[in-house]
This record gives C-alpha cells, sequence and structure tokens, in this order.
C-alpha cells in the first residue's frame, strides 16, 4: 500500500493566516487614509506655492507684470471673478489696468501661463478675502492693485482641520506670501496652529 501526501492547508495554519491579515488590515488601513489625504494636502499647497513662483519668475523673465488669481472656472472662461482659489486659479500676463484677465487689451493680449482645477471636495483654501497676488516687472510683489489686498497667507485644509499628524507635521498647510512676492509653505503644526490663521 502506497502512501500519498497531503498538500494544503490546516485549518489551524488557514487560522493563523486570516488573524495576521485582519490585523495587517485593522492597523493599514486607517493608516492608508490619512496617507492619502495628507498628499491631496500636500499637493494642493505645492501647486499654489508654484504658481507663484511661476508667476514670479515669468514676471522677472519678461519684464512684464503677472498676476495669479482665484477663479470660478479656470478651466473654461479663466476670469478673476472674486472667487475663492479652493474653485480654481489662474496665473496669466497682466498688461492691462488691474488684475483682471481679459483676453484683448487694446493692441495687447494678455495670456494665460497657468490654469489650475479647483481642489478636492473635501478640501478649503482661506486667503482671508484676498483673491490675487500681483507681481511687478521686476518680480517684486506689486501690492495693492485698485485699492484691494493681495494675498498674504493662505491656509490649506481638509475636513480634520489643524491637528498633528506625525513627526510635528499639520494636517494643514500654510502659504506664506511676503509683500516681495516670496512665498513659502509651512508645515509644522506649532507654526501653524500659532498663526492665528483659521481653517
Amino acid at each position: 500500500m502506497s502512501k500519498h501526501k497531503q498538500r494544503g492547508f490546516t485549518l489551524y495554519e488557514l487560522l493563523v493566516t486570516l488573524l495576521i491579515v485582519g490585523i495587517v488590515l485593522t492597523i493599514g488601513i486607517p493608516n492608508l487614509g490619512d496617507f492619502t489625504r495628507n498628499g491631496r494636502i500636500t499637493g494642493a499647497a505645492n501647486d499654489l506655492h508654484s504658481s507663484f513662483m511661476v508667476a514670479r519668475s515669468e514676471a522677472a523673465r519678461a519684464k512684464t507684470n503677472v498676476t495669479i488669481c482665484a477663479s470660478a472656472d479656470p478651466m473654461g472662461a479663466a476670469n478673476c471673478d472674486g472667487a475663492s482659489f479652493e474653485q480654481g486659479w489662474i496665473v496669466f500676463v497682466d498688461v492691462g489696468p488691474g488684475d483682471i484677465w481679459r483676453a484683448d487689451v487694446g493692441a495687447d493680449v494678455e495670456y494665460l501661463l497657468r490654469r489650475h482645477p479647483p481642489v478636492h471636495e473635501n478640501m478649503t483654501i482661506n486667503t482671508n478675502g484676498a483673491t490675487f497676488f500681483s507681481f511687478a516687472a521686476n518680480g517684486l510683489g506689486r501690492g495693492a492693485v485698485g485699492g484691494v489686498n493681495p494675498v498674504v497667507s493662505a491656509m490649506i485644509c481638509d475636513d480634520r482641520g489643524i491637528q498633528v499628524v506625525g513627526g510635528g507635521s499639520s494636517s494643514a498647510r500654510r502659504l506664506v506670501v511676503t509683500p516681495v512676492g516670496r512665498s513659502v509653505v509651512i508645515r509644522d503644526n506649532d507654526l501653524i496652529a500659532g498663526s492665528g490663521d483659521a481653517c
């Protein structure tokens, strides 16, 4: 009589494997959600920061005014219409008066340098009511245009608000723009919470 080796798992081995998979999923799935939300916040902050950098470098390179402004329809009509930055924004060469993008201003044509679509639906970008920042031909900030103050800071948050998410980092990001046009993204929770800006 020949003996046949049986192949497969015992019930004990199967239960231990399922227990290990359950523990890994219990720990990993909540962290994966936070990882995704942190990535969205970081992505939006970096996109806004890079738009400021593009506007500044293009103003200095082309020796003309360049403006970044909030737009309710950045992928379509793309007007500076007083919307909030969470709806999207545009960067454009600003040859006309003020900070409003126009397709044709006399003999000069303003053109778009960058469009950014709305951010994720759970995110907000609070600029304390400011809707634009304009760079002069030398690459420095123009300050108030037409009596309207420019963006000084932007608080980028999601439904978590401002809280520590690890290593002293915040769940929110704060973009700070100096009057001369230099911008920096802050992620340290103590600096963000102490800024006085709200989500």
